[in-house]
């Protein structure tokens, strides 16, 4: 349906993007990637307003979370901003937010031999002013990070990335090529090229390298 040819590289600005309707109230999207409407492989920010509740539901393939800002909850407890977690294939659960929240949601994209359920709490990064590369998951090529940069340092160089790379800008600039990438960009890259990205600045980043 949407963003579906891994061969392509897509660049989208969230900011720009309207908030679209779940199933269930108080609970809106922005579709980066998506497969059908309500099944199968997704990437999308999700905003739950305070008091919202979804319904339980399964993961067939998985589900990858990062949590942006609010505090997002499920039978697992309470994750606050800066908590990554992976609840692979068999899981399932009711999830709400008491307060509201952010999410970078990716769904039904897990390997096959993927069973980990993972939960990082990552406060210190989130609020640092020091550049760091933080581990978040690996498995196989599939590699998870934050990153954060900060005075043009090149932290990327230091990742021997593979050629597929996603990354989310969490806050801060970059430039990759020609393009000038700000807090709440998605890019999506095929044959990424380390060579061409920089930071004048400072920058925060998820990124995602060697399977999408």
């Amino acid at each position: 349906m949407l963003n579906m040819d891994f061969t392509q590289a897509v660049l989208i600005d969230t900011n720009k993007l309207d908030w679209v309707a779940s199933p269930m109230s108080g609970v809106f999207r922005k579709p980066l990637a998506r497969e059908e409407a309500e099944r199968g492989h997704a990437t999308s920010l999700v905003q739950y307003e305070a008091g919202s509740v979804f319904r339980p539901h399964p993961h067939p393939l998985g589900e990858e979370i990062l949590v942006l800002s609010g505090v997002f909850s499920d039978q697992q407890g309470d994750f606050e901003a800066g908590s990554y977690f992976r609840n692979p294939p068999g899981t399932s659960h009711a999830p709400h937010s008491e307060k509201g929240c952010l999410l970078l949601v990716k769904l039904h994209q897990f390997q096959s031999s993927d069973l980990n359920q993972v939960s990082v709490n990552t406060p210190k990064i989130w609020s640092s002013n020091e550049s760091e590369i933080l581990p978040l998951y690996t498995l196989g090529m599939e590699r998870v990070w934050l990153v954060r940069i900060q005075n043009g340092d090149n932290l990327l160089g230091e990742l021997d990335l593979p050629d597929a790379v996603e990354l989310f800008i969490i806050s801060g600039q970059a430039r990759y090529g020609e393009l000038l990438l700000s807090s709440g960009m998605w890019l999506r890259e095929p044959q990424f090229l380390s060579k061409e990205w920089s930071v004048e600045s400072s920058c925060f980043i998820w990124l995602k390298s060697g399977h999408f």
